[in-house]
């Protein structure tokens, strides 16, 4: 484990509040553009930390890559239209943000070195990128409570529901077996490599 107070450490600080309060803030605004006032009400149609980030959860994340933030609760019932359509889309709602947030901050990066050239400001970038990257990823494994399931779950037809709300009080289980057999580090950090490179590759060639 690196030393916990290593730049590469400090830097990761506003990396992982970038990444995980833009993931919830987006949650929330998009079931409350849906019509589902449940996040307004718990006061998280905001891009204030403190009422995102779990200090354990942030913590875990920080120093181990693998963390959470505060979920946003949200009330499908008060959803305009379909309702699996609006979990489909509140759901992909935090990993798109910070694909998103990953891909500008290739921008930035590409007109920081061109205008600004400093080591320690790139490599900051470098790891809120590589952030975004790896919570958007790692959301994205459709297995409860992530945020993967739940698009699956909507995805797929109706007598398939039972199966999953079965298998949502076995997530957390799956997860850490996942994690701690090396199974989840073999397919993340390849997927976010490939995804880092893509968009440094398109920014860096226009």
């Amino acid at each position: 484990m690196p030393a916990l107070f290593s730049l590469e450490m400090l830097y990761r600080i506003p990396a992982v509040i970038i990444a995980l309060v833009f993931h919830e803030y987006a949650h929330a605004r998009v079931a409350d553009h849906l019509g589902d006032p449940t996040p307004r009400y718990h006061n998280r149609l905001t891009l204030n930390p403190i009422n995102h980030i779990d200090p354990i959860g942030m913590l875990m994340l920080w120093i181990f890559r693998f963390g959470w933030a505060k979920p946003v609760p949200i009330n499908p019932m008060n959803f305009r239209g379909d309702r699996r359509r609006g979990i489909i889309l509140v759901s992909l709602a935090g990993p798109l943000t910070n694909i998103v947030l990953a891909f500008i901050f290739v921008i930035i990066l590409r007109w920081q070195l061109l205008f600004f050239p400093n080591d320690n400001l790139s490599f900051m970038i470098h790891i809120i990128v590589f952030f975004n990257l790896i919570i958007a990823v790692f959301n994205l494994i459709p297995v409860p409570p992530l945020d993967g399931s739940k698009v699956l779950a909507g995805l797929l037809p109706h007598r398939y529901d039972y199966v999953f709300a079965q298998l949502e009080q076995y997530g957390f289980i799956i997860l850490i077996l996942l994690i701690f057999t090396g199974f989840l580090r073999t397919v993340l950090i390849p997927a976010v490599e490939f995804l880092r490179i893509l968009m440094i590759s398109i920014v860096f060639s226009i």
